[in-house]
């Protein structure tokens, strides 16, 4: 036990000197839902444009990034006209590739033909987003490119695929909403 005690000794230094100095390093952790580095009075978020051939979905985009503030930030959404910074954003592309492919087989005028038909299918959602200070008319921060993906199943019934693609595009803006708090509100 003897020559324990002077390595106990030391370690128990170690401790008590890293306990000690470690919170004056700088480094502590925001309160929840407070953005870094700018005040953040009041917030809106205005429709997102689109700028793809794909219409009719913004609606249910911005509802969903909107939810993510309303669930997490101190932030209150307001009317454009009150709002101290605007998050703005503008769907720039909505692609849709195809994922996995299965043989079809049919007879045609009695010959046997083989042709590929699509089983899953890839959605792709570009964006472009930038938080502005609606006061000072300065960009906080902007994003040109923010993309995500999620795949989908395709069906032989045309409404099972049309829901299935919402859902994925539901994903979607749930992962991008969820990285534009994150940018906006980033804590540390």
């Amino acid at each position: 036990m003897g020559p324990m005690r002077p390595i106990f000794r030391s370690l128990i230094w170690a401790i008590l000197a890293t306990a000690f100095f470690l919170p004056g390093c700088g480094y502590h952790l925001r309160a929840d839902g407070q953005p870094v580095g700018i005040e953040l009075e009041s917030l809106a978020i205005p429709l997102f444009s689109s700028t793809s051939s794909e219409i009719g979905f913004e609606a249910d985009f911005t509802r969903v990034i909107r939810q993510e503030f309303i669930s997490h930030a101190r932030v209150p959404l307001v009317p454009e006209e009150r709002a101290q910074a605007l998050l703005i954003g503008k769907i720039r592309e909505i692609r849709t590739d195809p994922l996995s492919y299965k043989s079809q087989e049919v007879t045609v005028g009695g010959n046997p033909s083989t042709y590929p038909v699509t089983r899953s299918r890839r959605l792709r959602v570009r964006l472009e987003v930038q938080l502005v200070d609606r006061r000072l008319g300065k960009v906080i921060w902007t994003e040109a490119a923010m993309e995500e993906q999620a795949s989908y199943a395709i069906s032989e019934d045309p409404l099972q695929t049309r829901y299935s693609e919402k859902q994925a595009l539901e994903k979607i803006a749930s992962r991008l909403a969820k990285r534009i708090y994150l940018r906006t509100m980033e804590r540390f």
